[in-house]
């Protein structure tokens, strides 16, 4: 069992898949939430639903790697704040004023952001390779949400939803590139740390919220959202992509992230009964190819 969960976890490619997979259905559930869960009860209940799951394992390791957190904790406590806290009721509340296609459009900017902070953090640059892989997957994105006809993305009209969801993907891209600097501690450590802390820096903005008066209904709705998003999107996606980060480094990674809007357009195909078209098989090859190429023309991999 050891031995199938290292194959697992030595795999990076399908650990990023996965989290793009994870992520897909997070952003279509956030907006199916939009009006009937708040976006910081929505975030508050996520992780603090993860944490509960997480601490029995996690515990010896936080054990273990506390003296190595503690040496480290300026660093930990930017990551817990910008990567669970901040981003994730800035997604949330963007979501609430927003379309799904507009969401999955912005998304698609994620490899270039995390290109700005590498070089802004680091003085890393992309290669041209990587260059070239990041622009044909966004093509491919272009293509599936403009619906094969890119003439018609200028119709797109975007609100404050759309900048307060494009400002959580600057921050979480700054999360992104910044994992590289954390603590050389156990995976399991490291998210039950962020998830932790970052669920009690969530509450003085749930309650914030609580006492305005956006509460919501505990009904058969609400449970399946808060189930899928503690699990999924949360414990399985942040530990599949902080082990991908390690393994790859955040260049290598980024153009996963256009796997987003294509989950989100086979979901929609699987799950909504949206008929598959021309223009989606187009799409799916042209981020295929831009994955392949910004991650097998690499040289070596980045330094983790």
């Amino acid at each position: 069992m050891q031995s199938l969960a290292r194959n697992f976890f030595s795999r990076p490619y399908l650990l990023l898949s996965l989290t793009s997979l994870f992520w897909a259905g997070n952003i279509v559930l956030g907006r199916y939430a939009a009006g009937h869960v708040p976006p910081a009860a929505l975030s508050f209940i996520r992780w603090v639903g993860a944490f509960l799951i997480l601490i029995a394992f996690a515990w010896p390791f936080l054990k273990r790697d506390w003296p190595t957190i503690r040496r480290y904790l300026p660093v930990m406590l930017i990551l817990t704040f910008t990567g669970i806290t901040i981003y994730n009721v800035m997604a949330y509340w963007g979501l609430q004023h927003t379309q799904a296609i507009n969401a999955l459009l912005i998304t698609s900017v994620h490899p270039l952001l995390v290109a700005a902070w590498s070089f802004i953090l680091y003085r890393e640059r992309l290669t041209a390779w990587q260059t070239l892989g990041i622009a044909l997957s966004l093509l491919g994105v272009l293509v599936i949400l403009s619906r094969g006809d890119l003439g018609a993305l200028k119709d797109l009209r975007f609100n404050i939803g759309d900048v307060v969801f494009f400002s959580a993907q600057i921050v979480y891209s700054f999360y992104a590139t910044l994992i590289k600097s954390r603590p050389n501690i156990h995976p399991v450590s490291f998210l039950a740390f962020t998830i932790g802390v970052g669920a009690v820096l969530l509450t003085p903005i749930y309650a914030a919220e609580v006492a305005m008066g956006n509460t919501f209904t505990l009904d058969l709705k609400a449970i399946l959202i808060l189930a899928y998003i503690t699990v999924f999107p949360s414990l399985l996606a942040y530990l599949f992509f902080n082990r991908g980060i390690e393994l790859v480094g955040p260049n290598r990674a980024a153009p996963f992230y256009h796997l987003i809007p294509i989950f989100g357009s086979a979901l929609a195909i699987v799950f909504l009964g949206e008929r598959p078209e021309l223009f989606h098989a187009a799409g799916y090859v042209c981020v295929l190819a831009g994955i392949f190429i910004g991650t097998r023309s690499q040289a070596r991999p980045d330094k983790t």
